[in-house]
C-alpha cells in the first residue's frame, strides 16, 4: 500500500485555547494511539491534503523530530459548517499485528449485461479488510466480465489471499439489473410475437 510522509510537531500543551491557536496558524491537533502512550502532534492542514481528500487509502509516515512511525487514520473531526478538519487520530502500525481497514472496491473490465443494456448497480463501494500491514491491498478488484443481467457479484465470489474480508458473504458489491428500456424493449417483443 501507499504511503504518504507527512511531518508534525509535540504539542506541549493540550486544550481548547491551544488548539485554537493551532488552527489560526493552519496546523491541526492530532494524536497518535497504538505505542505505548498516546502521542499529541500538531500537523500542517496542507500536508493532510493527500491523506484525507482523496477516495483512495494511504498509510502514513509521520516524522516527529526525526523519530519515523507508520500509522493509519482512524479518526477524523470536521467543523459542522465549514467542512474545516479541526482534528485527527491516527493509529500506529506494528508489523506483527493485524489491522482493520476500509478499502475501496475497483470494478474492472465490461460487463455483457450492461452492453446489452442492463443498469449496473454498486451496493458495496468499500469492503472491511483485516490483515498485516504488508498484506493490506490498495484495493480490491471486482471483475464484471461474467454478469449478464440479472446477475450478482457478491462478497462470498472475491478469491482473496493474504487478507480477510469482514463483511457479510452474502451483502451484494455489484448487481447488473434489467433498466426501463430493456424491459420496454422485450414486452414489445413478446408482443410483436403473439
Amino acid at each position: 500500500m501507499k504511503t504518504i510522509a507527512i511531518s508534525g510537531s509535540p504539542r506541549e500543551n493540550v486544550g481548547k485555547r491551544d488548539a485554537k491557536e493551532l488552527r489560526y496558524e493552519g496546523k491541526v491537533p492530532a494524536v497518535l494511539y497504538g505505542g505505548k502512550e498516546q502521542q499529541h502532534l500538531a500537523v500542517v492542514i496542507a500536508d493532510l491534503r493527500d491523506v484525507i481528500y482523496t477516495p483512495e487509502v494511504n498509510f502514513v509516515e509521520i516524522d516527529v523530530n526525526g523519530a519515523k512511525t507508520k500509522a493509519i487514520v482512524k479518526d477524523t473531526q470536521f467543523h459542522p459548517l465549514t467542512d474545516v478538519l479541526m482534528h485527527i487520530d491516527f493509529l500506529q502500525l506494528f508489523d506483527e499485528k493485524e489491522i482493520v481497514m476500509e478499502i475501496p472496491v475497483k470494478l474492472v473490465g465490461t460487463s455483457p449485461g450492461v452492453k446489452m443494456g442492463g443498469k449496473l448497480i454498486q451496493k458495496l463501494r468499500k469492503l472491511r479488510i483485516k490483515a498485516l500491514p504488508a498484506n493490506m491491498p490498495q484495493n480490491v478488484e471486482v471483475s464484471l466480465e461474467k454478469l449478464e443481467v440479472g446477475s450478482l457479484f457478491r462478497v462470498r465470489d472475491l478469491k482473496v489471499e493474504g487478507y480477510a474480508i469482514t463483511n457479510t458473504p452474502e451483502d451484494t458489491i455489484v448487481s447488473v439489473a434489467m433498466s426501463r428500456a430493456l424491459k420496454q424493449a422485450e414486452t414489445e417483443a413478446a408482443k410483436g410475437k403473439k
